[in-house]
């Protein structure tokens, strides 16, 4: 059996989970099993969720409240972030999954929600065989340190900057 990976889809750029969603269909292709944990995003109609009720061998875990960065109390998302780890730590644990993707997971440490040292000890647990990636802007170095490979996604132009707002099937 070959040892698993350790992959960081970090940077300003757009793509960072959709990279990730793309190894989750690759592994879905080849029928092993994949847990995606989302943190940070709270409760919505995205279209990555909407499609993974339909497809077997995915589950889909939600550690978020919202979008951090429109709320003056972040006691909510501090206490959903605890969770969101305590959660990601019996995933890791249970050895049932192939590949375990945590995204939006870099923004704990940034935002003071986590210490990268719990994140790095979480990742240091998992089974030889497991594949885990990790998303998310300002991947701290003990993040990048551990990985095999990493990706930093560049922003050269979006649509935001030109007034665009979020598009259906485009960023969520």
């Amino acid at each position: 059996m070959e040892p698993g990976r350790i992959i960081v889809y970090t940077g300003d750029g757009k793509g960072k989970t959709t990279a990730a969603l793309g190894m989750v269909m690759r592994v879905l292709g080849h029928g092993l099993r994949v847990c995606v944990v989302q943190f940070i995003k709270g409760q919505g109609d995205y279209g990555e969720r909407l499609m993974a009720a339909h497809l077997e061998g995915l589950d889909w875990v939600i550690c978020g409240e919202g979008f951090v960065f429109t709320q003056r109390d972040q006691t909510k998302n501090r206490e959903a972030a605890r969770r969101g780890l305590e959660r990601a730590a019996e995933i890791v644990a249970s050895d049932r999954y192939d590949l375990v993707v945590f995204d939006e997971i870099t923004y704990l440490p940034t935002y003071g929600f986590a210490e990268v040292e719990d994140i790095v000890r979480i990742v240091r647990t998992k089974p030889s065989r497991l594949s885990i990636v990790m998303t998310g802007r300002d991947a701290r170095e003990e993040l990048i340190e551990l990985a095999d490979t990493v990706t930093e996604m560049k922003c050269v132009k979006h649509g935001y900057e030109q007034g665009i707002t979020a598009q259906k099937g485009v960023e969520f």
